[in-house]
């Protein structure tokens, strides 16, 4: 029963759904049919459209076509138009640009180099499609007369602006103050920047378009004069202010100096003047403010041009440099990079052949004082090739790329100067050896001889400049000479190129063999003196004039590099001097003692023969003390200490000797007159003794 009710249930479910189906399938198929109406209806209207297009495109296309057709016949007939005017305008060029070209590119060079290139636009035209045509000529010419007055602008605005540096700002941009802590970069303007422009534009034209090189012939020859001017005008500025006491600076630079009060004034590298100077000092005061060291009288105002001269020259090889490397910086502006060295070359030869040949004349002067036998004057050459060495990397390099040639020509310089020098050395110790002994020559009073004092300066001179002495003598390889060992490690490939060490060794042995040489020289002068005391006198002043001179002086350090004992050396040799003299009052001594006398007894009356020997010791003594006081009174030993020492001990010598012999004899009558015998107190004869060496007493 429930199974026939679920079943009756399910089959009515089913018809339902059924009839629901049916429902929507009868409006699908309503829906279907409006839409094929409407297809047809939208195919109907596009076909008409269709229809109505193809009629318009069958009316457009023609039309088109000839429209296109008439476009490009215009176009054509504008650029024809166009090539037409371009052409005809190449004919009016000449014409168009003949009052700017005559009237050239001053003022105006942007104007005028747009002429120009309009002009050779000209020139390639013609030759390109009408090479026969009179116009090529005409615009040729044009061109031409273009390019003279391009140049011509080029050499007038060089010419015009290109002044030599001033000296005040020459010697600010060397630097003239070392001492200073800072020193401001100082830069030149060789051109005004509007100026400078201007030539560049004018430069590049004419390397690119106007195929001329002759312009690079035109700056270096107006900068080369303007470098040597320069350089001149530094050189007339120091002859200028040769009466200045010290070196020339800008007033920039001393102002500076002005706010640093506790710098050192800067020193001069001259050496003449010093020399003399000192020569000047000791042959008027000697080592203690005595008379009498030399009798060589400097004349300063030649020294003092000299070594204005000196100063000059140092500084212009400084300006040289400085000048040279503004140059090639300006140079670079201009002239084109693969013709900026051959240029520079050519440009800097005139200052640097001044230079060049400035320097060989001091060389050859110097030449010509030794052979003269003037040593002194070889001085001038040390502080410049001093200068010339310090400053040679910084001309390697301002001279990279220059022809050998120039490179050469410093190098050529240092090595005549090193060789003079060398020579002037060398025959300056052979002159101490050989200095004549000349009577007339000698000092009266055996004080210091002019060759020693002359000697000790020379010397000193070569204080200031040790590794130039040292590598001028090393330069000659003198080693041989002095007997010294080449150490591999002292030395290199080069011949100039030697350690310090060495070069100090071999200055020390230079030194001590002068020194050596003039040991042997006065040994052989003091002969000249009859009067041993005398030549001992003198060979104790000079042995200790050497002496103080070596200590107060580094050379007493140079010197013991090869000779360790030389103070020792020359103290002993100062002692034995001392000895000597001091045997020449044994024979005044000699009166006092007891030999040959008797022995006498007070209150014994004596014999005519004893009272006659007494009486011929006090005369001996009275006669030998007053003529050796007489005779060493006007001879001079200008040191003080050694003089007083010399004094103390001949003093007590002789007043101990002196005492003892009158407390013999002071209770014996020997004569009725005993102040005739008994002249001298023992106080008298030491105020005699302590007047010895002193011709102010």
């Amino acid at each position: 029963m429930i199974l026939n009710q679920d079943a009756a249930a399910r089959k009515s479910e089913i018809e339902e759904k059924l009839k629901q189906e049916q429902e929507t399938l009868s409006f699908i198929r309503e829906n279907l049919e409006k839409s094929d109406q409407l297809t047809k209806g939208m195919v109907s209207i596009l076909s008409s459209f269709e229809s109505r297009l193809m009629q318009l495109e069958n009316s457009i296309i023609p039309v088109h076509k000839q429209t296109e057709n008439l476009q490009r016949l215009q176009d054509n007939v504008e650029k024809t138009l166009y090539s037409l005017d371009h052409v005809i305008s190449y004919y009016h060029v000449a014409k168009e640009t003949d009052k700017i070209i005559r009237e050239g590119p001053t003022g105006r060079l942007e104007e005028y180099l747009f002429c120009i290139a309009r002009i050779q636009k000209a020139v390639d035209f013609f030759q390109d499609n009408n090479p026969d045509s009179p116009d090529l000529n005409t615009v040729k010419a044009r061109f031409e007369k273009g390019k003279e007055l391009l140049e011509a602008e080029f050499r007038s605005l060089l010419a015009r602006y290109s002044k030599p540096v001033p000296p005040i700002l020459i010697l600010d941009l060397i630097g003239g103050d070392d001492d200073l802590e800072t020193q401001e970069e100082v830069t030149l303007e060789h051109l005004p920047e509007a100026v400078l422009q201007d030539i560049i534009c004018i430069s590049g034209w004419l390397v690119e378009y106007g195929r001329n090189q002759d312009f690079m012939n035109v700056y270096f020859q107006i900068r080369s004069n303007q470098l040597d001017r320069s350089i001149k005008g530094l050189k007339e500025h120091f002859r200028k202010s040769s009466s200045s006491s010290g070196a020339v600076y800008s007033p920039a630079v001393q102002n500076k100096r002005k706010e640093t009060p506790t710098k050192k004034p800067p020193k001069r590298p001259g050496t003449i003047r010093k020399a003399q100077n000192l020569l000047k000092q000791y042959s008027q005061h000697g080592l203690d403010g005595k008379r009498g060291v030399s009798n060589f009288t400097p004349i300063e105002g030649k020294d003092d041009v000299l070594d204005i001269e000196i100063d000059s020259y140092i500084h212009c090889i400084s300006a040289f440099v400085k000048l040279a490397q503004s140059e090639y910086q300006l140079l670079t502006e201009i002239i084109p990079e693969h013709h900026q060295k051959k240029t520079f070359d050519s440009l800097i030869q005139e200052a640097l052949d001044s230079l060049m040949l400035e320097g060989e004349n001091i060389v050859s002067a110097a030449r010509r004082a030794i052979a003269r036998h003037d040593y002194s004057a070889v001085l001038a050459i040390f502080p410049i090739l001093k200068h010339l060495k310090q400053t040679k990397p910084e001309f390697d390099q301002v001279l990279q790329g220059t022809a050998a040639s120039t490179k050469n020509k410093l190098p050529t310089l240092i090595t005549s100067m090193e060789t003079t020098g060398a020579k002037a050395l060398e025959e300056f110790a052979d002159s101490i050896k050989n200095d004549p002994d000349k009577e007339y020559n000698m000092p009266k009073d055996g004080t210091v001889h002019e060759l020693t004092s002359n000697a000790i300066l020379f010397l000193q001179q070569l204080l200031d400049f040790q590794e130039t002495a040292g590598a001028m003598l090393a330069s000659q390889v003198l080693g041989d000479t002095y007997n010294i060992p080449l150490d591999p490690r002292e030395t290199s490939s080069s011949a100039n190129s030697y350690s310090s060490e060495f070069s100090r060794k071999l200055l020390s042995t230079y030194i001590c063999k002068v020194l050596g040489n003039l040991q042997l020289n006065l040994l052989s002068k003091s002969k000249v003196y009859e009067d041993t005391a005398l030549s001992a006198i003198f060979l104790h002043n000079n042995y200790n004039y050497i002496l103080k001179s070596l200590q107060k002086s580094e050379l007493i350090q140079l010197v013991s590099v090869t000779q360790k004992k030389a103070e020792s050396s020359y103290r002993e040799l100062i002692e034995q001097q001392i000895q000597t003299y001091q045997r020449s009052w044994f024979k005044v001594i000699e009166y006092l003692t007891d030999r040959n006398m008797p022995v006498f007894q007070p209150g014994v009356k004596l014999k005519d023969k004893e009272r006659q020997m007494i009486k011929d010791k006090f005369k001996g003594f009275n006669d030998g003390l007053e003529e050796l006081c007489k005779i060493q009174k006007v001879w001079a030993i200008p040191d003080k200490e050694q003089r007083d020492a010399i004094r103390q001990a001949q003093k007590k010598i002789v007043t101990e000797a002196y005492r003892a012999f009158l407390q013999r004899f002071a209770n014996i009558s020997f004569t009725k007159n005993p102040e005739k015998y008994h002249k001298y107190k023992p106080e008298q004869v030491e105020d005699m003794i302590e007047k010895l060496f002193d011709t102010s007493a």
